[in-house]
């Protein structure tokens, strides 16, 4: 660098570190919020080191007043935000009316108002660009008012490390604001609007003691491993393997909301305190999310990705996804539209299906997933053309067409332990990966390649990459971080996740071999009987998905072409299959074994009779539940009668007895289904008077929310009527103000009003004529200003008068030899009460200056003895 740049660069470093020393608070209200801001305003001390930035909901038609409003509750100056306007320290900036604003740089930028499907979001838009640009010194508090704008910004400021601040419903004009903020993240403070501006001070204050996880002391190390055992005690998650540095800064955060200065004191409180283990863990679970994250992701998707994967697959073909960290289910909903818009892109139409698997750590969100239905904000994210064709709109939002919602199946899912889904076609794991160490990294990939098909896609966030993780991978688009499995990846990488995949141990091939163990005499013979002499059986659940097989099974089980499929009733060979549907519904209802005896089924070009028993199994605990299938061969039923029968009566008799065996188990099956269908018809007579009962009430409550409407609507116009007499009476107030000023003016008399602790309320202009007043001294104390009087004891007399309500008139001369009859009086209002002082000075210096010349001459006609 040249010495020429030197200076500058100097001075623009300096530049950007005065922009970014300070926080800046950004305040969202809506109805009842002035009330709000004043009392929030009223007791934030002058000097707090932040700048305020007012998002109020104001009238576009109408000039707006808040920033006079808000200069009398507050010392700090107050502003109308004006475009390209910085922000300082110790200001207050106030959003101007029909106008969007966002800040960058530290600058605050105007822009024309534009509605999203008919709704003004000025909060979320102000508050998502204070969290970009401000980061961990942005701070986002929501304050009265009605409907849910400012729970997203709120969202967007906590992902960023911000503070998030909600008045507590109950102390608000309007609760709609807060209870959506308070439901769409963990406000860090939440308290009446006067008490905010206490709580906020005293939680900036508690600084940390590290910046750096890597800089604590040993001690508070070993504090960090305890709370995450409080974390996995209480949740069953293990954070061990997530960032240490994340994991601090969480922790100092709920420090900071308790006032807890140490580590080591916040560990105690965790124990106690079983509320915040839960709380801290959801502050772990960074879930913030939204349709469509990243629209040049999408894009690709559905342009080139999707169509190009689509038109490899076979006629029928069904696809499997899995969207890992899925939060409340935008992700995976993005996906599921993109699917069905490339789906059309493809000239050849194949009758393919989309199954995608979206799992999540928080059971919370993805109960709410599962609902598939989000507020109007979602309009932001979402094209119009594809809110109308996607999502069907509702009073308070939108929902997920049931064409959408049907291809998405959401479960609780811990990644980490949890099996994986696998044979997947994608593969989403966006902005999950920054938040682990290397380590687990490595192990997540490794997983990731096995759930894979060969030609897959996954998709990673855009602040994450393959790294040196990339073994069995290509890259589509690394910009975008697309990319395709193209290898198979050693297996031995997958043995160090703890569920070891059980169900898929056979198709892992053991690379070491597992250690020789000295067993005895009994285990021997046990492993004897069961391989040469116990009969074939499998271990099913209650889907009948098979878990454990014993012997051979193939002469009873058989794998259906196709994908594959471990599904007893999709294996069992022809003769079997329809016996078992029956035994398991028996063996369901207690845990007493069902035999079926001499079942005949067919094998490879013949027949083999077997008698098949199930039973549920009630012991051990780890497989209760769960049922046990054993075959036993038995031989085929033929009567033989070597004296006096022929070949072919021996095959009549023979096929006879095979008859009559079906015909008994027939009726048995019969018998067993009319005992079903008695006690199912019992049921639903029962369900029939409920259903009934339930319609009779939701038709009383139709007829109450029809009362209910018509109230409301009458309240409405009743409220409307209102408005019109309140705005003919500030009219009316107008007017009246203005007469009076006119009135006051004309008499040529100064006069000031004052408040009962001497601030000023009102002056008329002559006023200005011995006192230095302007119109921004309204709300200043009397006694601060400056004129010519010479009147020291106007303080005092004025009082005097508050006090014993007796008036004090006093002639007063000034120091350009002015002279001033002063009367001191109570204002008195209407319903006479006193609140405060009239003070008026009437000009008498011509009077005086007479009186002088008089009192002069006649001292000279005494003198030469004129008058006596």
């Amino acid at each position: 660098m040249n010495a020429k740049s030197k200076k500058p660069e100097k001075e623009n470093t300096s530049s950007q570190a005065d922009v970014n020393q300070f926080p800046i608070v950004g305040i969202g209200a809506s109805a009842g919020g002035l009330e709000a801001l004043e009392q929030f305003f009223k007791n934030m001390p002058e000097g707090n080191g932040m700048a305020f930035v007012v998002i109020q909901h104001l009238d576009p038609t109408h000039v707006g007043i808040m920033p006079e409003l808000l200069q009398r509750i507050t010392p700090m100056k107050v502003l109308q935000a004006s475009d390209g306007l910085k922000v300082r320290a110790n200001f207050v900036y106030v959003i101007p009316p029909n106008k969007s604003m966002s800040i960058l740089n530290g600058a605050l930028h105007l822009f024309d108002p534009y509605e999203i499907r008919g709704l003004r979001l000025p909060i979320d838009v102000f508050f998502r660009s204070l969290a970009d640009d401000r980061r961990a010194k942005s701070i986002g508090i929501i304050l009265s008012g009605m409907g849910s704008d400012g729970s997203i910004g709120l969202k967007a400021i906590k992902d960023k490390s911000g503070i998030a601040l909600v008045q507590e419903p109950s102390s608000a004009k309007f609760d709609s604001m807060p209870r959506s903020a308070i439901d769409a993240v963990t406000a860090d403070i939440v308290a009446p609007a006067d008490e905010l501006p206490v709580k906020l001070i005293a939680f900036l204050k508690i600084t940390p003691k590290a910046n750096n996880y890597f800089d604590i002391e040993g001690k508070d190390t070993s504090s960090i491993d305890k709370i995450i055992i409080l974390l996995r005690e209480n949740s069953g998650h293990d954070f061990s393997l997530y960032k240490k540095n994340t994991l601090f800064r969480r922790i100092d955060r709920r420090k900071s909301v308790h006032h807890i200065e140490s580590i080591q004191s916040y560990v105690r409180f965790l124990q106690e305190n079983p509320k915040e283990v839960e709380i801290l863990f959801k502050e772990l679970l960074i879930g913030v999310t939204n349709f469509f994250r990243d629209t040049g992701v999408w894009e690709k998707l559905k342009e080139t990705v999707l169509p190009d994967l689509l038109r490899e697959l076979p006629d029928g073909y069904v696809l499997r996804a899995w969207v890992t960290a899925c939060s409340t289910g935008e992700e995976a909903y993005s996906l599921a539209i993109v699917f069905k818009e490339a789906f059309e892109k493809i000239e050849n139409h194949k009758k393919l299906t989309l199954l995608i698997f979206a799992t999540d750590l928080d059971h919370d969100a993805i109960d709410k997933a599962r609902k598939g239905v989000f507020s109007k904000k979602i309009a932001e994210d979402v094209s119009p053309e594809r809110l109308s064709r996607f999502f069907t709109a509702e009073t308070n939002g939108y929902r997920v067409n049931n064409s959408i919602r049907e291809m998405v199946v959401f479960a609780p899912h811990n990644v980490i332990k949890d099996p994986p889904f696998t044979r997947l076609d994608i593969l989403s794991c966006r902005n999950m990966l920054i938040y682990m160490e290397p380590e687990l990294q490595k192990k997540l990939m490794g997983l990731f390649s096995y759930s894979l098909n060969l030609g897959g896609i996954m998709l990673l966030g855009t602040a994450e990459t393959l790294g040196t993780y990339n073994e069995g991978f290509s890259d589509i688009d690394a910009k975008l971080k697309i990319y395709k499995r193209s290898t198979t990846l050693q297996s031995s990488e997958l043995l160090d996740f703890p569920s070891s995949f059980f169900q898929h141990k056979t198709m892992i091939p053991e690379k070491k071999s597992a250690p020789k163990i000295v067993e005895n005499i009994q285990t021997l013979a046990d492993q004897i009987l069961l391989q040469r002499f116990a009969p074939a059986s499998v271990l099913v659940n209650e889907k009948g998905d098979i878990i454990y097989i014993t012997g051979r099974t193939g002469k009873y089980l058989e794998p259906v072409a196709g994908k594959a499929n471990w599904n007893i009733y999709a294996m069992a060979r022809e003769g079997l299959s329809h016996e078992l549907p029956g035994a398991f519904r028996k063996a369901s209802q207690s845990f007493d074994a069902v035999v079926i005896r001499n079942i005949k089924i067919g094998t490879n070009g013949g027949t083999q009779f077997v008698d098949l028993t199930v039973q549920r199994i009630e012991s051990p605990e780890a497989i209760k539940g769960m049922f046990m299938v054993v075959f036993n061969d038995v031989p085929a039923i033929i009567e033989h009668d070597v004296t006096s029968q022929k070949s072919g009566k021996k095959s009549s008799i023979g096929r006879q007895k095979e008859l009559e065996i079906e015909l008994n188990r027939s009726h048995e099956e019969i018998q067993s289904i009319r005992e079903e269908m008695q006690t199912s018809q019992e049921e639903l007579k029962s369900t029939n008077e409920e259903l009934q009962s339930t319609n009779e009430e939701l038709q009383s409550t139709n007829e109450e929310l029809t009362t209910s409407k018509e109230e409301m609507q009458s309240m409405n116009e009743e409220l409307q009527t209102v408005n019109a007499e309140l705005q003919s009476k500030v009219s009316d107030f107008v007017r009246s103000n203005d007469d009076m000023k006119n009135l006051l003016n004309s008499t040529e008399i100064a006069t000031l009003f004052l408040d009962k602790d001497l601030n000023i309320r009102r002056f008329t202009d002559h006023v200005s004529k011995i006192f230095k007043l302007r119109g921004v001294d309204i709300g200043r104390p009397f006694t601060e200003l400056v004129s010519d009087l010479q009147y020291p004891e106007i303080e005092s007399h004025a009082l005097q008068v508050i006090k014993t309500l007796i008036t004090i008139e006093t002639a007063i001369e000034t120091n350009d030899k002015r002279w001033f009859n002063i009367r001191i009086m109570p204002y008195r209002t209407l319903d006479d009460r006193i609140d405060g002082l009239v003070i008026t000075f009437n000009d008498i210096t011509k009077p005086k200056n007479l009186e002088t010349e008089l009192n002069s001459t006649i001292e000279i006609l005494k003198k030469h003895n004129l008058v006596k």
